[in-house]
Parts: structure tokens; sequence; C-alpha cells
């Protein structure tokens, strides 16, 4: 078959990894390029010995291609109705897909889903977009299209949230606008709770459902117990723990709009709580309050977004856990995350043994969790296990 797209030929034994199914090539696998490959373009992947590899993405930087399938095809609205089909499909036998008590799932999972580089939540009928590589931004035409196309999926509306992960990305210009419909209903249900999403303007695609089973579980904890939700943003491990029986909640975060966003999901769940909002720095709280919580969460921002950062991250999250296992009280629990893809698990591990031993506690661990499963793991691709957690007791 003729090529399809420009061409890029890797150096010889350099074939292996994408014989082994990992999505990504590296720079330094290559041996030759074409000279019409543009930032975003597709290319296909050949062999030393001229034999087709695969269909991808071609980006400039360390990952040079992205690959979209390993059959010669055609980057079209067909290609991308047949991969979100695919991924509909999979949640459906999985029984991630909505239902009456939970109307937002992740369609679409980047490698997971064979399509590097994109995520694709859905809100009711409304699913918002981030292109992480300039091939994906190129193609969020195609994308929307396939999106209508998927009769079961009953889209309304398609909002592309790109525009703060494009910005990496020189003379791509990017903003958050809807490529189909308008705004409707921001209100979802998750496990029969109601919470706002503010997929215009709030973090990520607007809500942090990678959390949904990890919010569960603090249920069968959180009973007469006296909480703490550190890093609040949208309150709902705060509305998971008050539905589960809490004497207090009390809810920090240094973000005005954060707390804005909490009390208004409490609002949406109880006509009356037993909770506080302290807007506030996590750590500064932490050292100053002498509240007896005997349950706390710590649910932080990436303190690592790139691997150059993890050194400084991790004596961030050392010392963040350090002050939670030091304040517990006798008994207590811990939920802790790291949201860092840069942290590999054995090192979140070991930050949260530092944590332990600097407290001169005696700590287990109870669970250890990480994303929801329509955030699945491919297993020829382990990075993208981005979200650690453990649940600590505290003796």
């Amino acid at each position: 078959m003729p090529n399809l797209y420009p061409s890029l030929i890797l150096k010889k034994g350099k074939e292996r990894s994408i014989q082994n199914f990992h999505p990504w090539i590296f720079s330094g696998a290559v041996h030759q390029q074409d000279k019409d490959l543009e930032e975003g373009s597709v290319c296909e992947i050949y062999s030393s010995d001229n034999r087709f590899l695969a269909t991808a993405h071609f980006h400039h930087g360390s990952i040079v291609a992205r690959i979209l399938s390993f059959e010669q095809t055609k980057i079209d609205t067909e290609f991308f109705h047949r991969k979100i089909q695919a991924a509909f499909q999979f949640r459906k036998n999985a029984g991630l897909t909505p239902d009456a008590a939970n109307s937002a799932f992740r369609l679409v999972h980047g490698e997971a889903d064979y399509l590097p580089g994109l995520i694709a939540d859905v809100y009711n009928s409304t699913v918002v977009l981030q292109a992480h590589t300039a091939g994906m931004h190129h193609s969020l035409g195609l994308i929307c299209d396939a999106l209508l196309a998927c009769g079961e999926l009953r889209c309304t509306a398609v909002f592309d949230k790109s525009a703060e992960a494009m910005k990496k990305h020189s003379g791509i210009a990017s903003e958050n606008k809807y490529l189909h419909g308008q705004k409707e209903n921001d209100v979802i249900q998750e496990n029969d709770l109601s919470f706002q999403v503010d997929w215009e303007t709030g973090q990520k695609t607007g809500f942090y459902l990678d959390q949904r089973e990890n919010r569960k579980l603090v249920l069968k904890y959180a009973a007469g117990r006296k909480v703490l939700n550190a890093f609040a943003y949208s309150g709902a491990f705060s509305v998971y723990a008050l539905k589960g029986g809490a004497q207090r909640v009390d809810s920090v975060d240094s973000s005005p709009r954060a707390k804005e966003w909490t009390l208004h999901n409490i609002r949406l769940n109880f006509a009356d709580a037993p909770h506080r909002f302290y807007e506030s720095d996590v750590f500064e709280f932490l050292k100053n309050n002498d509240t007896d919580y005997n349950l706390m969460i710590l649910d932080p921002p990436a303190f690592a977004k790139r691997l150059s950062a993890v050194e400084q991250a991790t004596i961030g999250y050392r010392n963040l856990n350090y002050e939670a296992i030091r304040k517990v009280s006798r008994n207590g629990i811990i939920f802790t995350f790291s949201c860092s893809q840069a942290i590999e698990k054995k090192l979140f591990r070991k930050i949260i043994f530092t944590a332990a031993a600097q407290a001169k506690r005696q700590v287990r661990i109870l669970h250890q969790l990480t994303q929801a499963p329509d955030h699945p793991v491919s297993v020829y691709h382990p990075e993208g296990e981005y979200l650690k957690g453990v649940v600590l007791f505290v003796e």
C-alpha cells in the first residue's frame, strides 16, 4: 500500500517498543524523517528495513511521535468515530456508563483509549475535550463530528477546554469555546450526590472524576469523625464525608473560588450541615490549627508537572504528610494522594515512610488507591497510572 502520509524512519533495532505496543516514539530512535513533517501532522512510522509499523501524530520534542494505530489508516472523522465508539463500548461493558446515580464519566483517557493526547469527559449530555498535543488540537473538528455521530452518547454540546494545555505549544493559538451547542445542565449526579461542574473556567475539565471511587471510600470511614478536607477545590470529599455521617467537616483551600464552589455543592445536598470553610494556605493551617481531627484528606494539586520538578515536589509531599501524620489524633485515618505523573508509586511510598518516621508515629496502610476505572491504564503504557493514593491508620 502506498504511503498515506509523510514518513518517519527508525534506527535499526528501535522498532522493539512499537512491537511491544508502547504508544510513544522518542526522538533518539529516529533515523530519518520527511522534510514536510510539521508539528501535529500525521505521519507513518517505518523500520530501518522499510516495514510499516504505525500511524502517528508527529511532534517536536523528546516524544517525537504518538501512535494512533498500528495499521496503515486514514485519520479522518470515521477513524475517530471508531475509536470513540470503542471507548464507549469498553465503558459500557465494564458498567461505567451513566445511570440514575451517576451522570458523568471519562469517555476518552488518552493512550489507554488509543487516542494519545486527548481527554474527553462527559457531564450529562455535554462532552468536554482537552487536547494535550498539537496533533489532537488540529483534529478537534473531526473529533467533534465523531462525538455527534455516536448515537448512544446522546451528546448535545461539545466544549473545547484545551487553551491551558496548549500554551506550551508555540505558535498554536487556542481558546476555550463550544464546538457544538451551548451550556446546559451543569449539575451532575455522582453516587446519588449532586455537584456543580465548572467546565468553562474550572481546573482540568471542570471536576476530578478520577477520585470518584476514593470519595466513595470516605463514606466508610466518616461516621462520627472530625474531618479535615485539605485542598478542598470543589468540596467533593467534604460532601461525601458529610453524607457518611461525619461529626464535623472543615474544608481548607486558599482560593476564594473554591470556597464559593464548596459551599454551593454542600447546599445542593444538605439543608444544614456541620461544615466550616477556611480560606487559608493548607501548610499554614496544618501548622497552626489544633483541632483534634481523626480523619484527614490530603488531595493537593500536582507538585511536579515535569521530571525536573521531582526533587522539590518530593520535599513538598514529605512536609505535607509529616504535618498531617504529626497532627492527626490517635487512631486517626489519613487519605493522602499525589496526582503528579512524575512522582512514581514507589517514590510516593518512600515519601510517606519518611514523613511517618520523622513524625515518630506507628503508621499502617489500609488501602492503596488509584484513579477511577473509567481512567484505565494500558498494560503497555504504565506511565498512564498518574494518581497514587494510600489510606493510612495512625496509632
